[in-house]
């Protein structure tokens, strides 16, 4: 069996979802392709093939639709050229920005190239239609769209003078403004027809038009021909906005970087930076890769990536995202991911194939709307030729009802309102942290009723932090710093934790002599005179340094779920260090929006009974612990069987089983691969209150959904009550099909904005 190949191309003039089904439809019939994904809001189609296929020909089947077709750069070999097409390859960071609403100055080599392939095919068709082939570079009257439709406007004005004047021409003036209008629709829907789809809204459009003209409505048929080409434009305003949301994420990445090399520094271009590559951002300026700093401690402003309101201090070995800005210090950056695979860049290309991934509801209406055309044609039929043949009812009048019918029936806003939604949600969650795999990924997230955490890492930092000091005649201030002494140069996270605490509280820590690491015990070394040993309880007893009261104490703090280090000085104990991995800051506030959202909780954790109590009692959350990957995984299939819909929370290694088992996987990063291609779901700050909002945005968008669906489906019933007791004719049945389409669009918009 032939491997399956993968091509992406931008699509430009897709305005709606009876495009991306014209589009789907055509191209699914050329010769080898296997299965097609079209994204109206993304401007994107991916076409899965066998590698036999003549990309030249699905090309020519879009183009000759009234789309542009652009190859996103590296998805694809030239055509006729058949290799392995991975769309890992592409150009994420947006340089071919070639959808409607963007106006970057010079688009990129690769689009160009694309467009010079596909200027034949574009020239023969480029007058014929009101679909722009290129993005809508500037205002909308100065795309092809704008100036067919003021032309079109210009022309009925024009007939309406001409009739007052000259009303024998009347008449005529009329037919003349609506064919300037219906020209390049006629061509779309012949085209349509010929790839597959007979009941396109061009082919109701243009029937109905030509309807009009036959029983002497020239006027109202040139009347819906404008005002159809009206509800197109604001379609593609519309739907240019909607892709902005998520694209305009990669304005934030710096063009140019400043690059070391032998010691001198010069700029370049951010795309050339190579991964070990070493550059220095200065204060002010946006970092132009993500990185590890190397030299330096600086405040880092993640707004723009992660929505954090408050610059983040971070120094050496600190990760850092390209697209943030650097606050009041110098820093040498050593980068870690080329402009393709940064975190923006990657973030772009997740929710553009996310928005590829149909949601069930958008789905079913898909299938229902394969279904509900064809009806509407044969009741607009029947509307038009019952009444006349058994009822006597007058032909002119009962065939204008039933052209009016074939207008209203057009599924465009019916199919929108779905993708519409989701694909701002998508958008909107992604530039808050919030990043789903799809609409079904979001779709399901609102019918969560138990959110499974993890421990390390997901509820607490990850990290132990020093808790208790407690000293046995020293200062704390001295325990501190002499322990900070023997720990210098350790990179063991309890060691760790001391020396950010010394660092923290600002306790002196001067060189030590003679450390000497004592394996499975502790460290000792000398400082001014003092042997110190700083060593776990059990080696402390082995000493017998400890005093009964003083074992007590180290009991009590390890039921607590912490770790003790005892300070000897001279052979005597000098005080206790005790560390715990603590909750994150958030975490109480998280699991508590989960906890009134109606949504149970539950922590899974591989530590011991003991620390797992501790950290669940301060949470107030149930637990196990002590648990294998393989044990997660069981309980998650044990509480999906008692009924519960199950989203896991973890960091998507050790808990991939149980990520996997669950109806919803949330991995918690900062940007990491894993976080992003692991799980179906990510949340990239870390917040525990970002999985309930990620819960919250998803019954929101559920409910944008039905008010679309209502929306569309309710003003149709409506003009379809309408026209048949002959309250309403065309023009007004035009605009319950593109009015209808924009309504649901601008309602659907409305999730870009929702605080969560």
């Amino acid at each position: 069996m032939a491997e399956t190949s993968e091509t992406r191309y931008r699509i430009g003039g897709m305005d709606c979802a009876a495009c991306a089904t014209k589009i789907d439809t055509a191209v699914r019939r050329v010769t080898g392709v296997a299965d097609v994904s079209v994204s109206v809001m993304a401007g994107t189609m991916t076409v899965r093939h066998d590698g036999s296929s003549d990309l030249k020909a699905i090309e020519k089947r879009v183009t000759g639709l009234g789309y542009s077709v652009a190859l996103f750069a590296g998805s694809a070999a030239p055509a006729g050229e058949h290799g392995s097409h991975d769309r890992h390859d592409h150009d994420h960071a947006g340089r071919d920005h070639e959808h409607k609403g963007h106006d970057h100055a010079g688009h990129s080599h690769d689009h160009d190239h694309a467009r010079h392939d596909h200027d034949h095919g574009e020239k023969k068709i480029e007058d014929l239609h009101g679909h722009d082939h290129a993005p809508m570079a500037g205002p909308w009257w100065q795309s092809r769209k704008g100036r067919l439709t003021i032309l079109s406007g210009a022309a009925l004005v024009a007939a309406y003078a001409v009739g007052h004047l000259v009303p024998a021409i009347a008449s005529y003036a009329f037919i003349v403004a609506m064919l300037i209008g219906l020209v390049p629709i006629a061509r779309r829907a012949v085209m349509a027809a010929l790839s597959g789809t007979p009941f396109s809204i061009e082919m109701l459009m243009t029937i109905a038009a030509v309807g009009a003209v036959i029983i002497n409505a020239g006027e109202e048929a040139a009347t819906v021909v404008f005002l159809f080409l009206v509800g197109e434009l604001l379609e593609g305003v519309a739907a240019g906005k909607a892709r902005e949301s998520i694209q305009s994420l990669t304005a934030l990445v710096p063009k140019s970087a400043l690059l070391e090399d032998n010691g001198q520094t010069r700029e370049v271009p951010a795309e050339s930076l190579a991964v070990g590559a070493i550059i220095m951002v200065r204060p002010g300026d946006r970092i132009s890769a993500d990185g590890v700093i190397i030299s330096g401690e600086s405040g880092i402003d993640e707004a723009p990536v992660t929505g954090e309101s408050t610059p983040v201090r971070k120094g050496v070995d600190a990760v850092v995202f390209a697209g943030t800005v650097n606050g009041d210090a110098v820093l040498r950056v050593r980068v870690t991911a080329a402009a393709a695979d940064n975190t923006i860049a990657r973030v772009v290309k997740l929710v553009e194939e996310a928005q590829e991934s149909k949601a069930p509801t958008e789905r079913f209406i898909d299938r229902f709307s394969r279904y509900y055309t064809p009806g509407v044609v044969v009741v607009a039929a029947l509307v038009a030729v019952v009444p006349p043949l058994l009822f006597a009812g007058s032909w002119g009048e009962w065939v204008y009802k039933g052209l009016a019918i074939l207008l209203i029936g057009c599924p465009c806003a019916l199919v929108i309102s779905t993708p519409a939604a989701i694909a701002a949600s998508l958008s909107s969650g992604a530039r808050r942290g919030l990043l789903m795999k799809g609409g079904a990924v979001l779709e399901t997230l609102g019918k969560v009723t138990m959110v499974a955490f993890d421990k390390t890492g997901t509820l607490t930092e990850g990290r132990p932090q020093v808790t208790d000091i407690i000293s046995f005649g020293l200062g704390e201030a001295q325990l501190l710093s002499r322990a900070a002494v023997l720990e210098q140069g350790s990179s063991h996270p309890l060691a760790l934790a001391i020396l950010n605490r010394a660092k923290a509280d600002g306790v002196p820590v001067p060189p030590a002599f003679e450390l000497e690491a004592l394996p499975g015990k502790g460290v000792s070394g000398k400082v001014g005179g003092e042997t110190m040993d700083l060593l776990s309880p059990p080696a402390a007893r082995e000493r017998g340094a400890l005093a009964a009261k003083q074992d007590v104490l180290i009991t009590a703090l390890n039921d607590e779920g912490k770790s003790v280090s005892v300070l000897l000085i001279n052979g005597v104990a000098a005080g206790l260090i005790a560390m715990r991995d603590e909750p994150r800051a958030d975490a109480q506030a998280g699991l508590a929006m989960l906890k009134s959202a109606g949504v149970k909780a539950m922590m899974l954790t591989g530590d011991n009974r003991r620390t797992a109590a501790a950290v669940a009692g301060v949470l107030g959350i149930a637990w196990r612990g002590e648990m294998m990957p393989e044990d997660k995984q069981r309980v998650v299939g044990e509480l999906k069987r008692e009924g519960f819909i199950v989203a896991k929370v973890g960091d998507g290694i050790n808990d991939a089983p149980a990520l996997a088992a669950a109806d919803i996987g949330i991995a918690m990063g900062g940007g990491t691969d894993v976080a992003l291609e692991t799980a179906d779901a990510a949340v990239l700050h870390g917040r525990v209150g970002d999985v309930a909002r990620m819960i919250e945005l998803s019954k929101r968008t559920m409910r944008n959904i039905l008010q679309n669906i209502t929306i569309a489906l309710g003003l149709k019933a409506v003009f379809l009550v309408t026209t048949i007791a002959g309250i309403t004719g065309l023009w007004p049945a035009i605009l319950a099909d593109t009015g209808a389409t924009v309504l649901v669009t601008i309602n659907a918009l409305r999730l870009l904005r929702i605080k969560i």
